[in-house]
């Protein structure tokens, strides 16, 4: 790069970087287009708006109930995909959409629940179903008349989805607007059998009594796909597919009542995360500045970009943050971290090895390159496959964590290469600007792995050992908080208007003293003086005390606190999700590693280390006895995410080492050298993403904490296991594998030693030439290819042997 071009370079970046910062910071015109103020936040940081519905049947069943709550929480997602609904007492469900303040719009768009179904234009005996009144249609005679006629060819149940929007005509390519269905397995055929019998006459969408739509069936639809057109508008298009999303529920909902909540965890939440997030990266950018010199500022400079264009981009696609969707960023800042450490680490290694510093950084880019790809990509899949399986908080945890991903790439790969070339170009060529890599002591890793592996086995046996003490003294083998075991809903209406941080501090430590629950979530209705505590499930008597505590501490009415018992808000429905998710892309994952590493070692030691590190984790939530909800499938996602990444880095070098080598001399040596020479990495990695977590906690509010203590508990096991286990599993895994192939390699040359010897001829000289009946004979241009081979097979029996003998 010449001078010229890089002094533009240099000036171009500052000035992006300066005003993507302000966009972030400030925004762009009078309402502050691109601020990270206009994120649309969660319930937990934010508030919302919230719907309780009653089911109209008295007595409807758990089963029915269950799939209501799932099919609901699928239909919110539109709005956010932290949405919650969760079933409130035996017949009530309620329904919480963050990031939203008109709960009467909510209700006009998401429909009032009722029943629906599809019915022909007229019956077997030819009596009129519906007639046209002019400006619609209407029934003719009675629902339940039209049912015991055999009329209803489709209930609300049998619909799976329904999407409203425009589409391009394949007649004559004018814009239309329609409706899509999606039907279940048995909608298809009860569909194809009613469209076959009605092509040419209609069939209308009955909800709570009232014809929507009656289309008419141009031909029969097998398919399970239907497509109704005619609409208007696109607005008419989606309210009809609206009504046929909340109609196709198992049970028929009614409105009970609408009210707009606050923040669940405090108006300090954001406040104290912004400022820890603030805080944790000076700190990094300090200490990338001290290791790295020059390229330390220029990571400093990577971070802040990577920052501002996260949150750019979080404003600019509407995706809801909450807690958890700051822990894909502070994982994703890690990774960006973990980038530049890996490059900048091998511009001071390629230094030390005496190569000039343009030669340096050309090469430190080249060898990062593999590891930095490998371990993104990796991490990558892993939350596409929960963005597209997961459900809630799982898919929003996907969503920030692959744009961080996708932009620390761009920022590592792109904006610091651009900036250390441009700077190396200006004038910044003396070595000491870039530093040198210290030659490491040797250390043993590998020779000590019985002790690491017992170490682990240890912390992972201590977390089911914990829960069965637990749960054999009385109580639950975790910690479940509201969002997985339910509880009980607590509404009271204090005599003044308390905001979040009056609860906080008043009436919290109140309930936290009678329930002993130190999990309690106060939640305002913005608007009135009610405030809705949800606690653990509390008895009766349990009741009756929090509701005198309340009466003498605050002077409230007794009539005026109702108790009411709440459904988990993290049904079992959307548990399985996040566990299929997560299997799937774990598997994912282990066939990328495969296919990138050439041998399947590497992808099941990943795994296994993976495996360990969610299992070490799991027993400091047993023993800890922190509370394990939303934020634990947060946190288990982020520990999966960061563990493999810090694997794939040992391994690339692994690879590296090995390379152009089929029968490496000591695979011992190259492990713990790889390990060695990647040891800083790993060191630097694990302290800046500790430090961010650690700044978060020592700043935030109470769940904050809950949520970052485990959190660093995860770092400094993810650091470990790549460090100590990892390598060592590779290796054992490798050394089975040779010893078997050895083994096969000698049983097979003894078996067909022994099986010519059968066949020796009584004569001696016959035996000197090769007999030509002998089929198993190589051809004569095979033989001397079998005799490397065999002589192959030989020296590899040997080298296992030998290596057998020095671990024994």
């Amino acid at each position: 790069m010449k001078k010229n071009r890089a002094i533009v370079a240099l000036l171009l970046t500052a000035i992006i970087t300066v005003f993507l910062c302000y966009t972030a910071g400030i925004g762009l015109g009078p309402t502050g287009t691109g601020a990270a103020k206009n994120i649309k936040t969660g319930l937990d940081l934010s508030g919302g708006v919230s719907i309780t519905y009653q089911a109209k049947d008295s007595n409807p069943s758990a089963e029915d109930m269950s799939d209501t709550v799932y099919k609901l929480q699928k239909r919110v997602e539109q709005y956010s995909t932290e949405a919650q609904v969760y079933k409130e007492g035996s017949d009530r469900i309620a329904v919480e959409i963050p990031g939203v303040t008109d709960a009467d719009q909510i209700l006009n768009d998401l429909g009032k629940p009722g029943s629906l179904c599809f019915i022909t234009q007229t019956d077997d005996d030819g009596n009129a179903n519906f007639s046209s009144t002019g400006s619609g249609y209407a029934l003719a005679r009675s629902l339940d008349e039209i049912r015991e006629a055999g009329s209803v060819v489709l209930e609300g149940t049998d619909v799976k989805d329904a999407q409203g929007g425009a589409f391009q005509s394949d007649k004559n390519s004018s814009r239309e607007y329609a409706v899509s269905l999606t039907l279940t397995d048995e909608g298809k055929t009860k569909f194809a059998e009613a469209t076959e019998a009605n092509v040419g006459k209609q069939i209308a969408i009955v909800y709570d009594n009232q014809i929507l739509s009656a289309p008419k069936v141009n031909e029969a639809i097998t398919g399970g796909q239907a497509q109704i057109t005619g609409m208007s508008g696109v607005e008419e298009a989606q309210n009809l597919a609206s009504y046929i999303r909340i109609g196709s529920l198992s049970i028929e909902l009614k409105e009970l009542r609408s009210s707009v909540v606050a923040a669940q965890l405090g108006e300090e939440a954001i406040s104290t995360s912004v400022m820890a997030g603030l805080i944790g990266l000076v700190i990094v950018i300090i200490f990338m500045i001290l290791m790295y010199r020059v390229p330390g500022v220029v990571a400093g400079v990577a971070l802040v970009l990577y920052t501002a264009i996260v949150l750019i981009t979080l404003n600019a696609f509407d995706i809801t943050l909450t807690l958890p969707g700051i822990a894909g960023i502070i994982l994703g800042i890690g990774m960006a971290v973990d980038a530049n450490v890996i490059i900048y680490a091998r511009i001071q290694e390629e230094i030390a090895a005496g190569s000039s510093v343009r030669t340096s950084i050309k090469a430190g880019f080249a060898k990062a390159f593999s590891a930095i790809l490998d371990g993104n990509v990796t991490t990558l899949i892993a939350s596409l496959v929960l963005m597209w399986l997961g459900s809630g908080t799982v898919k929003g945890f996907a969503y920030t964590l692959a744009i961080g991903i996708v932009v620390s790439m761009f920022t590592a790969l792109v904006v610091s290469r651009l900036i250390v070339n441009a700077l190396y170009a200006v004038g910044v060529r003396d070595p000491k600007f870039y530093g040198s890599a210290k030659q490491r002591k040797f250390v043993d890793f590998v020779g000590k792995r019985k002790v690491f592996f017992i170490i682990s086995i240890i912390l992972i046996l201590s977390g089911p050992v914990a829960m069965v003490v637990h749960h054999q003294t009385g109580g639950t083998a975790l910690n479940y908080a509201l969002d997985f075991s339910g509880g009980t809903a607590t509404t009271v209406t204090f005599n003044e208007d308390m905001d979040i941080k009056q609860i906080d501090s008043e009436v919290t430590p109140v309930v936290e003293e009678v329930t002993g629950d130190k999990n309690v979530q106060p939640t305002k209705v913005s608007g009135t003086n009610q405030v809705v505590i949800k606690t653990r499930t509390l008895s009766q008597e349990e009741r009756e005390k929090l509701d005198q505590a309340l009466v003498e501490n605050f002077d409230v009415d007794d009539s005026l606190i109702t108790t009411e018992s709440i459904s988990a808000t993290v049904s079992s429905e959307m548990r399985r999700d996040a566990i299929v998710a997560v299997l799937v892309a774990t598997l994912c994952m282990l066939v990328y590693i495969w296919f990138r590493f050439k041998d399947i070692r590497f992808a099941s030691s990943a795994v296994l280390a993976l495996l360990h590190d969610v299992l070490v984790v799991l027993a400091f939530y047993a023993i800890s006895r922190i509370s394990v909800g939303n934020t634990f499938i947060a946190c288990m996602l982020t520990i999966v995410g960061y563990s493999i990444n810090a694997t794939i880095v040992i391994f690339d070098r692994i690879r590296e080492n090995m390379h152009g080598r089929k029968n490496p001399d000591n695979l011992e040596q190259i492990v713990n050298d790889s390990i060695t020479q990647t040891l800083t990495r790993s060191i630097y990695t694990s302290f800046t993403t500790f430090v961010m977590v650690a700044v978060l906690y020592i700043l935030g509010v109470s769940s904050i904490r809950e949520f970052a203590a485990p959190l660093m508990a995860g770092v400094i096991c993810g650091a470990y296991s790549s460090v100590c286990i990892t390598g060592a599993l590779w290796l054992v895994m490798k050394r089975r594998q040779g010893k078997a192939v050895a083994q096969a390699a000698l049983a097979g040359k003894t078996a067909g030693s022994s099986k010519s010897s059968a066949k020796q001829p009584t004569n001696t000289v016959q035996n000197n030439q090769p007999s030509k009946k002998d089929k198993n004979q190589p051809k004569k241009k095979n033989r001397k290819r079998v005799a490397e081979r065999l002589a192959a097979q030989e020296a590899a029996a040997k080298e296992a042997a030998d290596n057998e003998n020095k671990t024994e």
